[in-house]
Order: structure tokens, then sequence, then C-alpha cells
């Protein structure tokens, strides 16, 4: 076998990767018959054919399989590689490039993000707020550093990545005094009927609320809906109706909005990761937020 050519090898990992030559050359900018040109040079070289023909699809074949094993090792680590050289110490300030599903509280992304800004050297947050699969587009093509979100990495999404837990915190319920004086005697019953502010159908807490309203017998008269949580909590602070939140956060949120909390239960458990590309992470920042979430964020013994 010839020496190893490794833009051939890295054409067709990302052909195996992205599941097409159109995807991949997308990705590379090259034309899709110049990609299909040097993957067969590369089949040739090695002594193996790598792809099998199903109809207009390609798909990896016993060798191609373990080619690609070894591909993805590869070039796995050359971008962890190039994640460390560009989060070396330096005279100029860390660059930490976030992005924030809109469906995680906008407390709780304050409360992971401000330890970033703690460490020894100087730190530079780029953040960036909105849909989770746009923000992991741009993760995977490197524009990111991580995603904060509210769930795991779908499996729905052509995206390669890994899910690291950040914590869990149960869910409490908070009101103006005005409602909380109505409503919070005989909670979590006093909700039936009561005018509620429901998060939108992109929040992961959504069905976990909706279940607990059901298993609970409770119907409360839905206010309003909201994909973005900062509004969520504006009309919630001006008396709209009660709505919930995560308890790690339950303090600044009384502070900040000047609302009460009328009750609290472990049934509604709101998880919270860290998306990235990274099998191990590596970012100084992100470490810290790790950290920072085990003290604030992990409820032990919760059921």
């Amino acid at each position: 076998m010839a020496a190893l050519n490794y833009k051939h090898l890295h054409y067709f990992w990302l052909v195996a990767k992205t599941g097409g030559i159109a995807r991949a050359s997308e990705r590379l900018h090259l034309t899709a018959q110049t990609i299909s040109g040097q993957i067969s040079l590369f089949e040739d070289s090695i002594g193996y054919r790598l792809f099998n023909r199903v109809g207009r699809k390609l798909e990896l074949n016993d060798a191609g399989r373990t080619v690609y094993a070894y591909a993805d090792q590869i070039f796995t680590l050359g971008e962890e590689l190039e994640e460390v050289m560009r989060f070396r110490p330096g005279g100029s300030a860390l660059q930490f490039r976030v992005g924030v599903a809109d469906a995680v509280p906008k407390a709780i992304a304050y409360l992971l993000l401000e330890t970033a800004l703690k460490l020894p050297e100087p730190v530079r947050i780029v953040c960036r707020e909105g849909k989770l699969h746009p923000l992991l587009a741009d993760l995977a093509i490197h524009r990111l550093d991580i995603v904060i979100a509210d769930s795991a990495l779908p499996g729905n999404v052509n995206v390669r990545g890994y899910s690291h837990l950040l914590g869990e915190s149960s869910t409490s319920f908070f009101a103006t005094a005005a409602l909380a004086r109505q409503y919070k005697k005989n909670f979590p019953h006093s909700l039936d009927g009561a005018p509620f502010l429901l998060p939108g159908e992109d929040a992961a807490v959504r069905p976990k609320l909706l279940r607990w309203f059901e298993k609970e017998n409770i119907r409360p008269k839905i206010a309003g809906e909201f994909d973005d949580g900062a509004l969520l909590n504006a009309f919630g602070e001006a008396g709209t109706g009660i709505f919930a939140a995560p308890s790690a956060v339950a303090k600044r949120l009384k502070q900040q909005l000047g609302v009460q909390q009328i009750g609290q239960t472990n049934d509604i458990i709101e998880q919270f990761f860290a998306i990235s590309v990274e099998r191990r992470l590596t970012h100084p920042a992100v470490l810290a937020i790790q950290s920072a979430a085990r003290e604030s964020l992990i409820i032990p013994n919760h059921k």
C-alpha cells in the first residue's frame, strides 16, 4: 500500500460523517466530482473499496467502517489539538464563544457564565442566543465553543457532538405578591384554575409541567405561552400569571423581579447540558462552568 494520503483520508471521513458527497462538498467548498475522484484515488491507493452504492446513496462496507473508525479518531484528536492550541494562555483575553438555547432560563445562563469571568486570566465572552438547531450548526463548524441547552443533543440532527450534563434543579413556582396571597395556600392544588404562563414548545420542561399538572389533577388557566424566557418572566413580573423556574435561581428571581415563591416540587427536574464537539471538555471557561454547576445545580438525593 502507498503512503497514506491524509487529504484523501479527510475527504473520505467527511463523506462518511456527513452522509454523502454532496454534503461533504458543501463543507469543503469543492465540487462533488472533485471529491468523488479523490476518494477513488484513495481507494486505489489502499487497495480496497470503501463504499457500497445503494440506489443513489453510499454506504460504508466492512473495510470502510474499519477505515472510518481510525479516521474518526485521527481527525477528532486533530480538532481537539486545535482547540487546546487556540486556548493557550497569552497576552490577550481568552475568547469564549458560547451559544445559549433560548429555552434555557436567563438566570441559569448567567449563573453558569458568570464563573467564566472569574478565571485568573481575562476572558471575553461572545454569547449567542437562539433556537437550538441553528446553534448546533454553528457549533459543528467551530463558530461556537459550546452550546448550553436544556436537553441533550437531539438524535435527529446531523451534528457530531457530545452532551455533558452540567446539573439539575427542581422546579419552583413564582408570582407577584398579590397572586401569591391568593394561590400560595394549599399548593399545588391552588394552581387549579389559576392563571399560568407556559414555556414554549421548544422548552424541555414544558411536557414535564403538563404531565405533572395531569398527575396532580390540576387544570390551570393558560394566560400565555412564551418561547422567550425573558419575556415570560416580564409577564410574570407584571402579574399576568404564575410561572415556573428552576429552584436553583429562586433567590435571584425574587431579587430581580420582586416576585414570591409560592411552591416547589421535586417531581419536575430540569436538566442543563453543555454540548460540544469534544469528547472531553478542555476550554478553561467550560471547565469553570462545570465546577460552578456542581455547586449550584445538582440536587442530591432527589427522587
